[in-house]
């Protein structure tokens, strides 16, 4: 394990080494596990380059360091009623912003405001010959050059190991709430989930979840409301009466709820946790998939765009890769040693090996197998 204090050490280290890997806080430990047949591979820890760098509120923006954790950035920013509108999973987890831009992780307020990739402005990596680049800039109107940062969104850290970035920001809602939408099948959750994103409700968020969070709101729908406390009532009320049975839920019920939704919760423990980026019309096919596999749990995020999967064991993995490839859908499995880190159809492109060629020439960082 190399522990770089700099970006200097760190380039330092990325030219010592054959191979080499970067790694945060390891809350998405699939994603920088690497197997025997990769040879030995030199760990890089991000966690010494932690700072938030600048911040200016006036203009929406800051920069921070790799190994920033994600608590730190938010408590920042809540100072100045201001706040990261995609939710970034895993913050209580101790998860840190490089990792989350590495493994390309939005929650559910990627529904109204877009995932991580729309907020991030401008990055700094260091490539397989430890150069220090960057991409993008510092400022919310931007046009110019290759759109490097977001590229590197999702990237797992095989195209380079990312030092510091730029984001923008938003200001705070003044209030939230959240409704509670009960469903009785797929069926009637897909044309709810259809009806409320094309709605005039501007809905902040919705979820649907299908695992027991403590509160008896398996398999029914989460909408949240973010904007003067008025008017989220009068969208509550209008909700209400357009699909009975919801129900508004308490601040603290609602705030746990939240939080269990960005840090899985929900998911098993010791399992397989996997992303699965789909459409609303794959929704009601996979749920039928996931009912195949015991003791499968989903969470389907930002509209059924997204889905989070967990499985009890790594054995169930391989089943669950099969359903993705009857149905045309891939996954990154982000937790689950012993499972592959990708399932279900490769989207592997010929643009994507032209781009490692030039950022990693030499070959330092090893695939995800």
């Amino acid at each position: 394990m190399l522990t770089p204090a700099n970006t200097t050490e760190l380039c330092d280290a990325i030219r010592a080494h054959p191979r080499v890997l970067a790694i945060g806080a390891r809350t998405k430990p699939r994603l920088s596990a690497v197997s025997p047949a990769q040879g030995d591979v030199a760990l890089i820890s991000t966690l010494g380059l932690s700072g938030i760098i600048a911040y200016d509120p006036g203009e929406f923006t800051f920069t921070a360091l790799a190994g920033t954790p994600l608590r730190e950035i938010r408590a920042a920013l809540a100072e100045r009623g201001q706040y990261l509108p995609f939710d970034p999973p895993l913050v209580e987890s101790g998860a840190t912003i490089g990792g989350t831009v590495a493994a390309g992780l939005s929650g559910p307020g990627r529904f109204r405001y877009g995932g991580v990739r729309d907020f991030i402005l401008a990055v700094q990596f260091a490539d397989g010959t430890g150069q220090l680049l960057r991409g993008g800039a510092k400022v919310v109107k931007n046009a110019a050059g290759f759109d490097i940062p977001k590229f590197l969104v999702g990237s797992c850290g095989r195209f380079g190991v990312i030092t510091e970035m730029t984001f923008k920001v938003f200001p705070t809602p003044q209030s939230w709430l959240t409704l509670r939408i009960p469903c009785a099948d797929a069926t009637e959750a897909a044309a709810r989930i259809a009806q409320g994103a094309s709605s005039r409700w501007e809905l902040d968020a919705l979820e649907l979840w299908i695992a027991d969070c403590g509160l008896k709101i398996e398999r029914c729908l989460l909408a949240r409301l973010g904007g003067p406390a008025d008017a989220n009532a009068a969208l509550a009320e209008e909700i209400k009466n357009t699909w009975p049975g919801a129900t508004i839920l308490a601040d603290a019920d609602a705030d746990s709820v939240w939080s269990g939704l960005r840090e899985f919760a929900w998911a098993h423990a010791d399992g397989v946790l996997a992303k699965i980026p789909m459409t609303l019309a794959a929704f009601a096919p996979l749920a039928a998939a996931l009912a195949k596999l015991p003791g499968a749990r989903g969470h389907f995020c930002a509209a059924a765009n997204v889905a989070f999967v967990s499985l009890p064991t790594a054995e169930q993995a391989a089943p669950l890769d099969t359903e993705l490839r009857t149905l045309g859908l891939s996954a990154l499995v982000l937790r689950g040693i012993g499972a592959h880190a990708r399932l279900g159809i490769s989207h592997e492109s010929a643009v994507a090996e032209n781009v490692r060629a030039v950022f990693d020439p030499v070959r330092r960082f090893p695939p995800l197998e």
